[in-house]
């Protein structure tokens, strides 16, 4: 686990991702093309990632389900604009049992009366269901979320960021109302997913509005939290959807309204963050020696590394490693590297490789003088490094762990402010996503945004909720526009 197994960021960014991938032992490839193992590393901080999110979901009303893994091709062709969008992900069973070929093989026996879809996601499979689970308003609101796998075939895959299977959760709710629909949209783009990556990831985001180019198929509105990783690139990392009466009109979901007469077709919503998230994660905080993990977001917060010659040293320095950590209690979460196959050394590297945020060095000196050595993960070396008395660990870790967390996101911050460009002509927005964002008034059309994303590989990332206000020139028709956007690059 060398350091200079990692390539640096300047000399190849997309190479370096992929060595952080590797070297901190997050996943493995699979035999199947475009999928990928997830090893116990990289499923601990998906574990955080669920835990955190799990939680935010809950305490804003909603309770977990499960549906199908298959959908049957009918249900997926309701929804025209939906089809339309997935068809080209779609992953169809046709045949089901394997039967023998009399050459030593095997070959699918038995045709399904009815192919099935490998859910792209579930807004079919689940509007059937709350077909017959709303009948009355006194149904409603239904908010529902399940944790669950998806297959898209993608064509290029790289781990975690795009994969042709990928573990998320995604949210279904129906509502009587296109305002309590638009609200809960709202509420889980604010409440739920930002707030989760910027006070659990340390990633900040802007929050907006897709453009009808760039929105979910058969959705009525798409909102989305759009964060920058280090070279430059926007990556979409959760999107939330007012679906409108889209799918309640194509799978009937419909109740019986307050005034007994009337019979009134339901208002839907889904949301969704995907493992998608492990990967912002790496893009905007690693660096060219490792993984680097948000204290918050950390499996383990510091690891314990005791540093002994003689068997006299190693128990005691052993004991005392025991015995901070029994001090420490559940105020971080803590482990003891005890291994006696490996050096100090590659302890060192190999915690500050999988970016566990705090390394606690301890030896025979500190155990005479009581005392530790403090290693922050972000700020590796010399700079990083602090004396702390036995006495002082329990209340000083803590803390420092939230001087890190904080760190992180200001680092994030100012890097992404210092990439965001506001840009007047198409001549300055060209330059401007070759190294960030661009923001620009607008009032383009369809054509307009596909002409850009043809010439400058770049798209509209989202429209801010957080709007100047007043008006401007359109950055490409020169028009005037009431409202500005955001372009740039993207995973």
């Amino acid at each position: 686990m060398a350091k200079q197994a990692i390539t640096t960021r300047e000399k190849d960014y997309s190479q370096w991702y992929l060595d952080i991938v590797k070297e901190a032992d997050l996943s493995d490839y699979s035999p199947v093309r475009g999928c990928m193992v997830i090893k116990p590393t990289g499923y601990a901080i998906w574990e955080m990632i669920q835990q955190g999110l799990d939680k935010r979901i809950k305490d804003t009303g909603h309770v977990n389900a499960y549906f199908p893994l298959f959908i049957p091709v009918s249900f997926m062709t309701k929804e025209a604009q939906h089809v339309e969008g997935f068809a080209p992900e779609v992953a169809v069973v046709t045949h089901h049992r394997l039967e023998s070929d009399g050459k030593g093989g095997l070959v699918p026996a038995a045709p399904l009366e009815e192919p099935l879809v490998v859910r792209p996601t579930s807004e079919a499979i689940i509007g059937d269901s709350f077909s017959r689970w709303v009948q009355s308003w006194r149904d409603l609101p239904l908010l529902i979320n399940q944790w669950a796998n998806v297959v898209r075939w993608e064509l290029r895959t790289r781990p975690f960021l795009r994969t042709a299977e990928f573990l998320w959760q995604e949210g279904h709710t129906a509502h009587a109302t296109h305002d309590e629909a638009e609200e809960e949209t709202l509420k889980i783009l604010h409440e739920v997913y930002s707030d989760f990556v910027e006070n659990v990831m340390a990633i900040p985001v802007f929050k907006g509005l897709k453009t009808d180019k760039e929105k979910f198929a058969g959705a009525l509105r798409t909102y989305a939290i759009e964060a920058m990783m280090q070279d430059g690139k926007a990556l979409q990392a959760g999107t939330s959807h007012n679906l409108g009466q889209n799918f309640a009109k194509a799978f009937e979901i419909k109740f019986q309204g307050q005034n007994q007469n009337e019979i009134e077709y339901a208002w839907t919503t889904s949301w969704g963050v995907s493992t998608r998230l492990v990967g912002a994660l790496i893009m905007a905080h690693s660096d060219d020696d490792g993984l680097v993990l948000p204290p918050r977001l950390a499996p383990t917060q510091a690891v314990i590394v005791p540093i002994y010659k003689t068997d006299d040293e190693k128990a005691a320095t052993l004991a005392a490693a025991e015995q901070l950590k029994a001090a420490i209690g559940d105020k971080a979460r803590v482990k003891i590297d005890a291994r006696d196959n490996v050096t100090p050394g590659f302890k060192f590297n190999e915690w500050e490789v999988k970016g566990i945020p705090v390394r606690i060095e301890i030896g025979p000196r500190d155990v005479a003088n009581q005392t530790v050595v403090l290693g922050r993960r972000d700020r590796p070396g010399k700079e990083g490094k602090r004396f702390v008395s036995w006495a002082e660990l329990p209340e000083t870790l803590p803390q420092l762990l939230e001087e890190i967390q904080a760190a992180l996101y200001e680092r994030a911050k100012a890097f992404r402010d210092s990439h965001v460009v506001d840009v007047a002509n198409y001549t300055e927005l060209a330059a401007a996503v070759e190294t960030g964002f661009a923001r620009a008034w607008w009032a383009g059309s369809r054509e307009d945004e596909d002409k850009i994303q043809t010439e400058l590989k770049a798209t509209i990332r989202c429209i801010p909720l957080d709007q100047p206000g007043g008006e401007g020139v359109c950055v490409l028709t020169g028009q005037p526009a009431t409202q500005q956007v955001l372009f740039a690059r993207s995973y």
